[in-house]
């Protein structure tokens, strides 16, 4: 015996994909297939996930929709009619156009300028910077705007839970089978158990600190129980202390 370890198998990223998981009342994520994203130069494979609100009305919100398949549209439309797709951020709208193309009536809800950074065409209805109807008032909404990304924070009262897309990513190195993605992820500081935004993000945020930092401070107030990221483990519980660990860069 030679006494080394075995490295550690590596994991299928978050199967099943593609079904909708309870995470606590009115409340899901679904974990969708990787989509190749460029990253620092590079085309690498990203985990994609959903998070589904089913709010007071019955309707449904979709942060972030993964790939649409008609299976999944029929597991969602049981839980309740779709109402809103949610391009979250600046990063995350590749499926929309797809979603929005089934259900035509159903509004795009976008960050500001995304319509026009967009690598594809996707017709936004309404900004996200904008509180007035059809707005759901059970959902508390923040908008961080930094020279690279802009991300809307919601907040789901009913549950405590914070949703966050890139603000914070959490990757399972076991999870990445690419040898140097895992490394990048590494370097990035993205790597759990102390993800955070990798260095690169960080550093747009440079001039606009003083605003993300009272960014921070209001989801601290707010007292998530749990974070859902988009990429990555994904926090169940001590939220203000994921929150005040990923973000002590700030």
């Amino acid at each position: 015996m030679s006494g080394e370890r075995s490295p550690e198998p590596l994991l299928e990223p978050y199967a099943p994909l593609n079904v909708l998981k309870p995470v606590a009342p009115d409340l899901w994520i679904v974990d969708g297939p990787e989509i190749t994203f460029a990253w620092m130069g590079l085309k690498l494979p990203f985990s994609t996930r959903m998070t589904v609100v089913r709010l007071d009305s019955g309707g449904l919100i979709l942060h972030s929709p993964v790939e649409y398949s008609p299976g999944l549209r029929s597991a969602l439309e049981s839980q309740g009619p779709i109402r809103f797709l949610v391009a979250p951020n600046s990063l995350h709208y590749w499926w929309i156009p797809e979603w929005k193309a089934q259900m035509p009536s159903v509004p795009v809800l976008a960050v500001p300028g995304l319509a026009e950074r967009a690598k594809r065409p996707v017709f936004v209805d309404q900004s996200l910077m904008d509180r007035q109807s059809p707005w759901p008032e059970e959902i508390d909404l923040l908008v961080v705007k930094g020279d690279m990304l802009t991300e809307a924070v919601f907040f789901h009262r009913a549950s405590r839970t914070l949703i966050l897309t890139d603000l914070i990513e959490n990757f399972e190195l076991k999870r990445i089978h690419s040898w140097l993605f895992r490394t990048l992820v590494r370097l990035s500081g993205a790597a759990d158990p102390d993800g955070k935004a990798p260095i690169d993000m960080q550093l747009t945020f440079f001039r606009s600190g003083q605003a993300l930092r009272k960014a921070v401070r209001q989801m601290i107030v707010w007292r998530p129980e749990r974070i859902i990221i988009a990429h990555g483990r994904w926090y169940q519980k001590d939220g203000v202390k994921e929150l005040r660990r990923a973000f002590r860069w700030v």
